[in-house]
């Protein structure tokens, strides 16, 4: 039997692995909304022990103030489920969306508990009261943390949180929204260590029109497929972020093939988790960022 020549194989090997998906052995772990498995979500005590346990990145939303400012939270409002009344009052479900944070000032906003209740979705949550950060506060508090404690400061996966039903009403417009969001990242100095992610095409297209030199993510939730969903962009995103359920094989072989990155939301089982880290995906955003660092930590 005639061997090819060394060096014939490792250019064989080569050829052979430019032509297959290439496989992320050691995926970024991302604690999303800091790490809402363990604390309450988007406050100061879950990005901290993101951070304490190792977290590449912490995950978090955004939305803006009546005075300005980038305020950390999923809604636009008082959610009933994990906020109470400044007099520790619960939070009637028909009465959250009048308490708007888009009009009210961070003062107002943060004499809101939302860090006391109890989460339905997860028992294992440590509660404790808690506000809605600004982005200000809450990477000072992250950095001085990783600072005192020896740990590497993590990176940041910023979601602007934008609907254009909301527009005008619960947030600024797209181009505003963007021009807030950037402008409080540059004042921190963190852009390098800085993803932005949307659902809204609208708010990524500000972002890169403002700053193409911004890591961009394109949330997605629909069924239009890859191609479908990056045609709803004048530019390439640098990652693809799909509910989990929809990353296969194909979905990774396609992405590798254009050079944008696959990270996958929200991952909290373990199973689930084993298989993402099988795929290879390049982040995993998850609520038990604890499970995701052990499970990868075994390998």
């Amino acid at each position: 039997m005639v061997r090819p020549e060394p060096l014939l194989t490792i250019g064989l090997f080569a050829l052979l692995s430019a032509c297959m998906p290439q496989k992320n052995l050691h995926p970024d772990i991302q604690g999303h909304r800091g790490c809402r498995g363990l604390l309450p979500e988007n406050s100061i005590p879950a990005f901290l022990k993101a951070t304490a346990l190792g977290c590449d990145f912490l995950e978090l939303d955004v939305v803006i103030s009546g005075d300005g400012q980038v305020v950390i939270s999923h809604e636009p409002w008082m959610h009933h489920t994990i906020c109470l009344e400044p007099n520790g009052d619960p939070i009637p479900v028909e009465r959250e969306r009048s308490l708007n944070i888009f009009r009210m000032t961070v003062p107002e906003i943060q004499a809101y508990d939302c860090g006391s209740l109890e989460h339905p979705r997860f028992p294992d949550q440590d509660q404790r009261k808690a506000y809605k950060p600004t982005l200000h506060e809450m990477v000072e508090a992250v950095d001085e943390h990783a600072l005192l404690s020896g740990v590497a400061p993590p990176s940041f996966n910023v979601e602007i949180k934008s609907d254009p039903a909301f527009y005008g009403t619960f947030q600024p417009e797209p181009e505003v929204f963007a021009k807030l969001v950037l402008a409080a990242i540059d004042s921190l100095g963190i852009m390098d260590r800085c993803i932005i992610q949307s659902f809204d095409t609208a708010i990524l297209e500000a972002v890169h029109a403002e700053r193409e030199d911004a890591v961009v993510a394109l949330l997605v939730e629909n069924d239009l497929g890859i191609e479908g969903n990056l045609s709803r962009l004048s530019f390439k995103p640098d990652i693809y972020s799909p509910q989990f359920s929809m990353a296969n094989e194909a979905m990774l072989k396609t992405l590798r093939a254009k050079n944008i990155e696959l990270a996958v939301w929200t991952v909290n089982a373990p199973g689930d988790i084993k298989r993402m880290l099988d795929l290879g995906v390049d982040a995993i955003i998850t609520d038990r960022p604890d499970l995701a660092i052990k499970l990868l930590e075994a390998r």
